[in-house]
């Protein structure tokens, strides 16, 4: 079943995000409050799911995250005239503080940091909760409050870090810096390592587990340019042996392949046919986000806002660039003219796909993004879909860990890791070194990484964090993104409703260059 995290969320209680404060003041003599909720078990994991919930929300998963990581890289072009201003701004580079898009994503991850502080702070109250409840929920909102501020402290730097439940304005708190960022997060994760189990039975599927734990303690740690500790904790989830790459390739990102065996961590959505609502951020009571519009935005028969960029069209590997093969991963990618969807019963066409065109191997063509599309099996005109986001994957656990091998100077095992994933049944490319790719270096075998990389991670939210951090940690050669100004892209700014409603933080406490 789809469904496996029932999302009983508490609208009363935790509807209050970092930008909401104004409204403390107001009580509602009939709701339920902080001190009359959490009594028993079953509330207590209800509070954990309205954490979870938040992550679904339009401002995070179901839309404006997968957006606002996509626009910063250099994977997405325009899809024509049709793409939105605000959205156009982050793509282009000339977002400010009110850009919507990049602040529905603060407010989200502020969201979900509350409710997790809610349910942490429950487990204090003198109730009878069980061991193993009151450990797995405290294990559960500190992997989520983590992932909030990982992605928080990594796209904005010095955030505020709350760890108690906001009951006052006065209780807001001023920007912290990015290094104090990560070593709350790094807290948390060490925390939730020692309180999560390993696996789930089938009907819990989509918690977090201490894989997810130390994966994202490795994305920490690489933001820090720390190789040796983020090996570490790549090595815990390889040898547990719970994970193996999926056969198919096409089930990183369809809707049969959820929970496959290289999942690690994945944002929960109902089965396709359940229910968008366009009404709100929050994901809560009529505005419950239990599909995604992501399929509408990208899809080829759909809005096609973002289209994949000219850059990752031509990275993927061919013979006319001197490669043994193209790679298939590129056909299970993107959708162009002659690919069969809808189960085979129609054919693409570049005259039923509206917007711009790219330019492949000196071809001008429509191509659109496949991945996390549903039209394999439907040619709705307008479509949401179920297809759950899949946040943390083994495959990026072992490019990881090959970077880490790179860099401490075991370059074999690096090798052998990049192969591995290009092994997989369904891709099995040549394994390096190739013509293109000569890894008898470690600059080679960094350049194969950076390529590898970006071929098999495509879409999933991943480049934006990796051009950070090679940015930050001195790793680019050339800087991805046209527009780039030192000084002032390296962050988003703090959106200006954060300044204006938190006492704390001043328009001086802004951003450079913003």
């Amino acid at each position: 079943m789809k469904k496996n995290i029932y999302l009983a969320v508490m609208l009363t209680l935790f509807s209050i995000s970092a930008c909401d404060d104004k409204i403390l003041d107001k009580v509602n003599p009939n709701g339920v409050t902080f001190d009359t909720y959490f009594t028993n078990d079953s509330e207590l994991l209800a509070g954990v799911n309205s954490v979870y919930a938040g992550t679904q929300g339009l401002g995070l998963a179901a839309r404006e995250w997968f957006f606002t990581h996509d626009l910063r890289g250099d994977e997405m072009a325009t899809g024509g005239g049709q793409l939105e201003t605000p959205r156009n701004q982050l793509l282009i580079g000339v977002n400010d503080p009110g850009n919507s898009v990049s602040s529905s994503v603060w407010t989200g991850w502020f969201r979900v940091i509350h409710r997790a502080n809610v349910v942490l702070e429950s487990t204090t109250k003198n109730v009878a909760f069980s061991d193993e409840i009151k450990k797995r929920a405290t294990g559960e909102a500190k992997f989520l409050r983590a992932m909030a501020y990982y992605e928080l402290g990594t796209l904005w730097g010095g955030v505020p870090i709350y760890t108690e439940f906001v009951k006052s304005v006065e209780n807001s708190l001023p920007r912290s810096s990015q290094t104090d960022v990560y070593a709350q997060v790094l807290k948390d994760l060490k925390d939730a390592e020692t309180l999560l189990p390993a696996t789930y039975p089938a009907k819990e599927l989509g918690r977090a587990t201490k894989a997810a734990v130390q994966t994202l303690m490795a994305r920490t740690y690489l933001q820090q340019g720390n190789y040796t500790l983020a090996k570490a904790e790549l090595e815990k989830v390889v040898s547990s042996g719970l994970y193996s790459l999926a056969a198919n390739y096409l089930d990183v990102s369809n809707e049969e392949g959820e929970f496959n065996s290289e999942s690690i961590f994945e944002i929960v959505f109902s089965p396709s046919g359940g229910s968008f609502n366009w009404s709100g951020p929050d994901g809560d009571g009529n505005s419950l986000q239990e599909e995604t519009v992501r399929t509408q935005e990208y899809s080829a028969i759909g809005w096609r806002n973002l289209i994949p960029s000219n850059k990752i069209l031509n990275e993927y590997e061919r013979p006319s660039k001197g490669d043994a093969k193209l790679d298939p991963r590129y056909d299970m990618s993107f959708w162009k003219a002659g690919d069969k969807f809808n189960n085979g019963a129609n054919t693409m066409t570049d005259d039923i796909v509206q917007g711009n065109s790219s330019v492949v191997d000196g071809k001008t063509m429509k191509v659109s993004w496949r991945k996390y599309s549903v039209l394999y099996k439907s040619m709705e005109g307008f479509a949401t879909s179920g297809i759950n986001m899949r946040v943390m994957r083994y495959a990026d656990v072992l490019l990881m860990l090959a970077e880490c091998e790179n860099e401490v100077g075991t370059a074999a095992k690096a090798i052998q890791l990049l192969n591995q994933v290009r092994s997989r049944p369904t891709v099995a490319m040549p394994a390096y070194p190739t013509a293109n790719y000569p890894v008898s270096s470690k600059a080679e075998i960094f350049k194969a990484i950076q390529h590898e990389r970006f071929v098999e991670l495509s879409a999933e939210q991943v480049r934006n964090f990796d051009i950070i951090r090679w940015r930050k940690n001195g790793k680019l050669t050339a800087e991805p993104l046209s527009y780039f100004v030192k000084g002032k892209h390296e962050l988003l700014p703090i959106p200006q409703t954060e300044i204006d409603n938190n006492p704390k933080i001043e328009n001086k406490d802004q951003n450079p260059g913003y």
